[in-house]
């Protein structure tokens, strides 16, 4: 395979990123569409309707900007980093007691942070298919 001669990087890097930029984000975008069809459902996460509402706008702002992260727009990583830990902070929220939620139940409080996993990787990704590509 050819190289890419402005930085020479393996040809096959920039598809490989991409698809490690299309699977987490799929898998993200797919769980908070489900969450948000979980709340209209009636199925939120709290008896608190109000909680539920900013978790329903955050879950669909996450799936938006990881929808652009995928497109490959450039504000949207910023989107997507403020709205996951924004719905991080509306967990430890609950966690610690603000509104009655049930899956705070038997919860570490460290536990939370596993959600900002696939976004750390999405963005190395990005960011590296963007420097590769100029």
């Amino acid at each position: 395979m050819m190289d890419n001669l402005a930085t020479g990087s393996p040809a096959w890097l920039s598809p490989l990123l991409r698809i490690v930029i299309l699977v987490p984000a799929g898998l993200l975008v797919f769980y908070h569409l489900t969450m948000i069809y979980d709340v209209l459902a009636g199925r939120g996460l709290s008896s608190d309707n109000g909680y539920n509402a900013i978790h329903l706008v955050l879950r669909l702002a996450i799936a938006t900007s990881l929808t652009c992260v995928v497109l490959g727009v450039r504000g949207a990583i910023w989107t997507m980093w403020a709205s996951i830990a924004a719905l991080i902070a509306t967990q430890y929220y609950a966690h610690f007691g603000f509104v009655q939620a049930d899956f705070v139940a038997g919860r570490h409080p460290l536990s939370y942070l596993k959600g900002f996993i696939f976004p750390s990787i999405i963005t190395t990704a990005f960011f590296l298919r963007e420097r590769l590509t100029g």
